[in-house]
């Protein structure tokens, strides 16, 4: 689909996008079909390289850990495919802080444009400020792009009313249903007093103060419609918290 859309309207413009594309969980039958194998990689970035139409991508990642391939495998496959000029540069996603620190041993050793792990982050989901990946991340001057920035929607103004039961939230941040419905649907419409105070939607708020940190690049948000984009789009406006507002966000999430 993306590469029917870039062939139509997108190609004149190849320049000013940044392209990307991931290879790690299931993507065919067979062994080879997931994980971040040297083979698995190759294949993968191929073979979407023809799906899109394009000679190069402008950031590759490997999109999970391979607890069955050595780390430093990965590592010089990622780096072999920026030297082959089929990615500028190499990401990881989902990778902990330990897995971060040993791969980044191996991207300085290699020499590899190494610029982000992509991590399941939010307001409600801290886990990587916990496991310290965050701070690593910084040390060495890389960024994060946050995926999930919204918890699957909690942090916008559908489920002030309540959250049902059939509510799925995405595997990376269960523990935000841990507190429970009620509790989490409280916090979720104070957290919105401080959005309507600051003039934003709780779902502006929510992506600006992921933004507020130089460390987070991009978020990335899914929309179903236009409008909701646009919407999201107006976080950038007002990127900037007082103290008392972030002491306040911080009282409201660990209450």
């Amino acid at each position: 689909m993306f590469g029917q859309i870039y062939q139509a309207d997108l190609k004149p413009y190849r320049d000013e996008l940044v392209i990307t594309t991931k290879a790690g969980f299931h993507m065919w039958p067979g062994p080879y079909g997931q994980m971040s194998s040297r083979k698995t990689l190759m294949t993968a970035l191929d073979n979407s390289l023809k799906r899109m139409g394009l000679d190069y991508v402008d950031i590759f990642y490997s999109h999970r850990f391979d607890p069955d391939t050595n780390l430093e495998e990965t590592a010089m496959a990622l780096d072999d495919l920026v030297r082959s000029g089929k990615t500028l540069y190499v990401g990881i996603s989902n990778y902990d802080n330990a897995q971060t620190q040993e791969i980044i041993k191996y991207f300085h050793d290699f020499h590899t444009p190494f610029v982000v792990n992509q991590l399941s982050y939010n307001m409600l989901n801290r886990e990587v400020e916990e496991d310290g990946v965050l701070d690593t991340l910084k040390t060495n001057n890389v960024a994060t792009v946050a995926y999930g920035p919204l918890a699957e929607g909690l942090l916008t103004n559908r489920y002030l009313g309540g959250i049902p039961e059939d509510f799925q939230i995405h595997w990376s941040s269960t523990a935000v249903m841990d507190q429970g419905r009620s509790a989490l649907t409280q916090k979720l419409n104070q957290l919105n007093e401080i959005a309507q105070n600051r003039d934003q939607t709780m779902a502006q708020m929510a992506l600006a103060w992921l933004l507020k940190d130089d460390v987070v690049a991009s978020v990335v948000t899914g929309a179903s419609k236009v409008s909701h984009l646009e919407d999201n789009l107006k976080a950038v406006q007002n990127t900037t918290f007082t103290t008392d507002e972030l002491d306040q966000i911080e009282k409201i999430l660990h209450a």
